[in-house]
């Protein structure tokens, strides 16, 4: 029964890539959402749907991006679609946020809320690791090893403010093309004025720290051999 169980194990692991297990956690949540729409007759969390969808477009760019060669081979384009990257991929870890809700929803056990929520977050924080991963490979490859980990360490701490932005300010990626001059208002008065925005940095730099722990600790140190030893 053992053997049995062990083949089946590797045989499931060999089928199923990482792709197809994040899509499976995807479903899960949204099965989880739709029980929830059905029993209670009501919409409460409705928006996590749209917030998963955003955090996937930076996964979608690095993925699209780590199979064009020709793009990767373009520094100009290269560097131009990484800054695209770098104003969504917040948004993949922008949903742990998400979780403030919970308090919201009474029509649902708390523990189902909590699920669901959770289960929403975890699948944009895969998202994010994984985008983010992918960057920091090119990084890795194009710059040196010491160039990407000090590019995971920024990216970590711009995601928390933007984390900060989206969630308190009320800003998001689009109004970069939108909104920008409220945008920059509200950025410059925060860098010029730290001392009145503490709540705001604060968040920021706590967020900041547990999400490079979350993703150091996703990415483990024998991954980052294996990637240069390959490499």
């Amino acid at each position: 029964m053992q053997f049995s169980i062990s083949r089946w194990y590797v045989s499931l692991k060999n089928v199923l890539a990482m792709n197809e297990w994040i899509f499976l956690s995807c479903m899960f949540s949204m099965i989880l959402l739709a029980v929830r729409m059905i029993v209670t007759g009501r919409i409460d969390f409705i928006f996590l749907p749209w917030n998963l969808f955003l955090a996937y477009i930076p996964y979608r760019l690095t993925e699209w991006l780590a199979g064009s060669v020709r793009v990767l081979e373009n520094k100009i384009q290269l560097i131009l679609l990484l800054v695209v990257w770098l104003l969504f991929i917040p948004n993949a870890f922008y949903i742990i946020t998400d979780l403030f809700h919970i308090a919201k929803g009474r029509s649902a056990p708390s523990w189902f809320d909590l699920l669901l929520v959770f289960s929403f977050a975890w699948n944009g924080i895969l998202f994010g690791v994984r985008s983010l991963r992918r960057v920091e490979c090119i990084v890795n490859v194009t710059l040196g090893q010491r160039v990407s980990f000090i590019m995971v360490l920024i990216v970590m701490w711009l995601i928390a403010w933007g984390m900060y932005i989206g969630r308190y300010l009320r800003f998001n990626s689009w109004d970069i093309l939108t909104d920008p001059f409220a945008l920059a208002g509200e950025l410059l008065e925060m860098i010029v004025h730290p001392f009145d925005h503490m709540y705001g940095w604060g968040m920021s730099v706590c967020y900041a720290f547990f999400m490079t722990l979350l993703y150091f600790s996703i990415v483990r140190p024998d991954t980052f051999a294996k990637t240069k030893s390959g490499q």
